[in-house]
């Protein structure tokens, strides 16, 4: 067979291929003006050790998007599977921007005051390192300045696999 390096992969077929890959659930959030922002990433992962190094993909088409390119600092908290409506309302357009946080439990980071998830399973927050342009995405890259792990009241990670939110649970 000869490789041939053209042709067009359909968006639909891209999802559909990419939803065989279970990934983490976390919640991004930054301040911009005073004003808090969130959304929910799948599209997270650890970079380097040494510096630690983290990044996330944040939609272009999306507020946040400019929101966590303006403010430079931005956090992280990695969802338990008890956090699934918080999920389901962080990935959805159009919240109301100053009451999207109301009735979600969360705390200022120490370093960045980014809003953080009460009982997430770990939390980071990072200072942007670099960004990248994804396509219609921007990789951004951050140093972490702190993290936790903390006792989660529900142990199990929330998780995308498939189009659905799971749990999985350790051991």
């Amino acid at each position: 067979m000869t490789p041939d390096p053209s042709g067009s992969i359909e968006p639909q077929d891209f999802r559909t291929a990419m939803s065989r890959f279970a990934s983490g659930i976390t919640i991004m959030s930054t301040l911009q003006d005073g004003v808090a922002h969130a959304m929910t990433a799948n599209a997270f992962t650890s970079v380097s050790l040494d510096p630690p190094l983290v990044l996330v993909c944040v939609d272009k088409g999306v507020r946040m998007h400019d929101a966590v390119l303006d403010c430079g600092y931005w956090a992280v908290s990695v969802l338990a599977d008890g956090h699934r409506e918080i999920a389901e309302r962080f990935a959805k357009s159009g919240r109301d921007l100053y009451s999207q946080f109301d009735g979600i439990d969360t705390q200022p980071g120490p370093k960045t005051g980014c809003p953080l998830i009460e009982g997430a399973l770990s939390w980071l927050e990072c200072r942007t390192w670099a960004t990248y342009d994804g396509g219609d995405h921007t990789i951004v890259v951050g140093e972490v300045l702190s993290l936790g792990a903390g006792e989660p009241t529900d142990p199990a990670a929330l998780i995308y696999y498939a189009g659905h939110y799971r749990a999985l649970r350790g051991r």
